[in-house]
C-alpha cells in the first residue's frame, strides 16, 4: 500500500481494515465485536496490533489517519470547505496548509457529530500482564541432554496455573494475545498429547493451581477488567466440570500456592495496589480461609515448594527488584506459639515469576528473570542447604510459567510449560530429574 507519493504505508489485513472503519464510526470495542461476531478481546488484540502498524496511539488518532490515506470516506461538513473557499486572494495558502485545515475541520465534525464511545477496559493489565506487537521468534537457549521439546502448548500464555494430577499436566488460564484466558488444556505425557477441557468460568491471569482431595483449586487471579478479585474456582477432572469454593478474604493474585496435609497454603501476592505479606490457609472440611503467620517481607511473583511437609517459599518480585531470598515455612508449628518461618540458603541469582516444585527429595526453582537475563535454573539439596544450577531450555528471560512433575516408573519428569520471554511461550519441556534402574538379582 502506497500514497499518490510513493510513500510506503503499513499493511493491514482485511480484517483489521474492517475493524479500523467501524473505529471511524465511533463504535466501541463491544459494538465492533457484536457486529463482526468475535470477542471483545480479539477486537483489542486487532487494534493493538493496528495501532503498532500505523504509529498512533489512540482511536482518534488512527482515525484521522485513515482519513487521510483515503481508506475510509467521510463527508467533509460543507462550513469547512466554506471556510477555506472564503479565504482573499492575497492570503492564499499553500497546499499543506490548506490539506492540514480541512482536516482540522473533519477532526472537529467527528468529534461532534461521532456517537459518544463508551469507555471499556483494555485490560492491559499494566504492571500485571504483559503485552508485545513483536513477531514470534524462536526462544533463546539450547535443548540440553536432559531436557526435550514436547507437544506445543496449544494456546501460547503466561500467567498461567500448572499442576500434574493423575498423571497428566493441566494448564490454566493465564495471559495470551487473545487476552486474559479462561482456557484449560490438559497434555497426556503418554500419548504427547494436549486435549482442550472446559473452560474456566472466571478468565483470569496470575493465579496459582493446587490439587486437594482429586479436584484442583484456583483462587483470586487479576481478571479481564484488570481487577484483583476473590473468586476461588474449583475444577473436577472426571466430571470436567467447575465449581466454586469460599472465596479468599480478600482480593489477591500472583501468590504462591502449595497443599500441605490435606489444607491449601497461600503466602504473599498482589491486591492490585500493593504486595503483601499474607499467608492464607483453607480447610475443605470446614470451606473456609483463616490467617496464617505473614511472610518476613511483602513479594509476589514468588514460588513454593513442599518437601517433608514443609513448604519452601522462594524468590519474587516487589514491583521494582527481584528477590534471591528462600524461607521454610512449617505448617505444624502455625498457631503454637513458635516462628514457622525459617531463612535458608538464598538462591544463586534472584527470581521473580519463577516456578517452583520438589520432585526426588530436592526442591526445583525454574525460570524467572524479571529485571535481568538468567544463564540456567537452580536444585536445592536441604540437607546441605545449597542451591546448585543446571542448565535450562530457555536462557535470557522466561518469566511467569508453570511447571508440575510426574512420577513414572524409571524417573521422575518434570513438565516447564508457557511463560513469557518477549513473546508469549507455548514451549513445554521435559525435564528427567534421574533415572532408576533396576538390576535383576543373582
Amino acid at each position: 500500500m502506497e500514497t499518490n507519493h510513493g510513500t510506503p504505508q503499513p499493511v493491514l489485513s482485511e480484517r483489521e481494515i474492517e475493524i479500523l472503519k467501524l473505529v471511524c464510526t465511533g463504535a466501541s470495542n463491544q459494538q465492533i465485536a457484536h457486529d463482526l461476531v468475535i470477542s471483545v478481546n480479539t477486537v483489542k488484540v486487532h487494534l493493538r496490533n493496528i495501532f503498532g502498524k500505523l504509529g498512533v496511539e489512540s482511536r482518534t488518532e488512527a482515525t484521522l489517519y485513515a482519513i487521510r490515506q483515503g481508506w475510509v470516506a467521510v463527508e467533509t461538513p460543507p462550513a469547512a470547505l466554506e471556510a477555506v473557499e472564503e479565504l482573499p486572494p492575497r492570503e492564499r495558502i499553500a497546499s499543506w496548509q490548506r490539506v492540514v485545515l480541512v482536516l482540522t475541520a473533519v477532526f472537529i465534525a467527528l468529534v461532534v457529530f461521532m456517537p459518544p464511545v463508551r469507555t471499556v477496559s483494555n485490560g492491559t493489565g499494566g504492571p500485571f500482564s504483559d503485552r508485545t506487537v513483536a513477531a514470534p521468534s524462536t526462544p533463546s537457549g539450547a535443548v540440553t541432554s536432559r531436557w526435550t521439546g514436547k507437544a506445543q502448548l496449544p494456546t501460547a500464555r503466561a500467567r498461567l496455573a500448572v499442576v500434574s494430577h493423575a498423571g497428566k499436566i493441566y494448564a490454566i488460564a493465564g495471559d495470551s494475545e487473545e487476552g486474559v484466558s479462561g482456557v484449560v488444556e490438559a497434555y497426556d505425557p503418554l500419548t504427547d498429547i494436549w486435549v482442550r477441557l472446559t473452560s474456566k468460568p472466571k478468565p483470569v491471569r496470575n493465579v496459582g493451581a493446587a490439587v486437594l482431595n482429586g479436584r484442583i483449586y484456583v483462587p483470586g487471579g487479576y481478571d479481564a477488567m484488570d481487577q484483583a478479585i476473590t473468586t476461588v474456582e474449583v475444577y473436577d477432572p472426571g466430571a470436567d466440570a467447575w465449581s466454586e469454593a469460599a472465596p479468599l478474604p480478600t482480593p489477591l493474585f500472583a501468590y504462591a500456592l502449595a497443599t500441605v496435609q490435606g489444607k491449601l497454603y497461600l503466602f504473599g501476592g498482589s491486591d492490585g495496589m500493593r504486595y503483601l505479606d499474607a499467608v492464607w490457609i483453607y480447610d475443605p472440611a470446614r470451606d473456609s480461609w483463616t490467617g496464617g503467620t505473614p511472610m518476613r517481607e511483602p513479594r509476589g511473583f514468588c514460588a513454593a515448594a513442599v518437601l517433608h511437609d514443609q513448604v519452601y517459599v522462594m524468590g519474587g518480585y516487589d514491583g521494582a527488584d527481584e528477590s534471591a531470598l528462600c524461607y521454610v515455612y512449617d505448617p505444624a508449628k502455625e498457631g503454637s506459639g513458635q516462628d514457622p518461618w525459617t531463612q535458608r540458603a538464598s538462591l544463586h541469582q534472584a527470581r521473580g515469576g519463577l516456578a517452583a516444585l520438589a520432585a526426588e527429595g530436592y526442591v526445583y526453582a525454574i525460570g524467572g528473570g524479571w529485571t535481568q537475563p538468567l544463564s540456567n535454573s537452580e536444585r536445592y539439596d536441604a540437607e546441605q542447604d545449597k542451591w546448585l544450577s543446571f542448565d535450562s531450555p530457555v536462557l535470557g528471560q522466561w518469566r511467569t510459567l508453570g511447571a508440575a512433575s510426574i512420577s513414572a516408573v524409571d524417573a521422575t519428569v518434570i513438565y516447564a510449560v508457557g511463560g513469557w520471554s518477549d513473546r508469549y511461550l507455548g514451549v513445554n519441556y521435559a525435564y528427567r530429574t534421574f533415572f532408576r534402574i533396576y538390576m535383576p538379582g543373582i
